[in-house]
């Protein structure tokens, strides 16, 4: 069992930049890759993140490309997403997940999820 905590979410102008913090704990959560899913108002969570276990692979989502980078310390047992250049269509709450493989942007794919953090861009 692995439960993530989310934070670091908050209102922030366009532009600006915020950082989300993923707090993992259980026995075996550093085994596992992670990521950042998104879902916005009416719309469906959609992909935004994904790291291996070692870190040594990310991918990113076209949309987000270039202004935000993902992160892991698995001393710590964390993951983070840093997000810079935020515009108003990254208003979303924000989730934590851990899967198997860093490789799948569906959903169906990761087995833990977090409760979610809330980011507001206002324009």
């Amino acid at each position: 069992q692995v439960e993530l905590v989310e934070s670091g979410g908050g209102l922030v102008q366009a532009g600006g930049s915020l950082r989300l913090s993923c707090a993992a704990s259980g026995r075996t959560a550093n085994n596992y890759a992670m990521a950042w899913f998104r879902q916005a108002p009416g719309k469906e969570r959609d992909f935004v993140a994904s790291i291996s276990w070692s870190g040594s692979s990310i991918y990113y989502a076209d949309s987000i490309k270039g202004r935000f980078t993902i992160s892991r310390d698995n001393a710590k047992n964390t993951v983070n997403l840093q997000m810079n250049s935020l515009k108003p269509e990254d208003t979303a709450v924000y989730y934590c997940v851990a899967g198997p493989s860093p490789r799948t942007q569906r959903i169906g794919e990761y087995d833990y999820w977090g409760q979610g953090t809330q980011v507001t861009v206002s324009s």
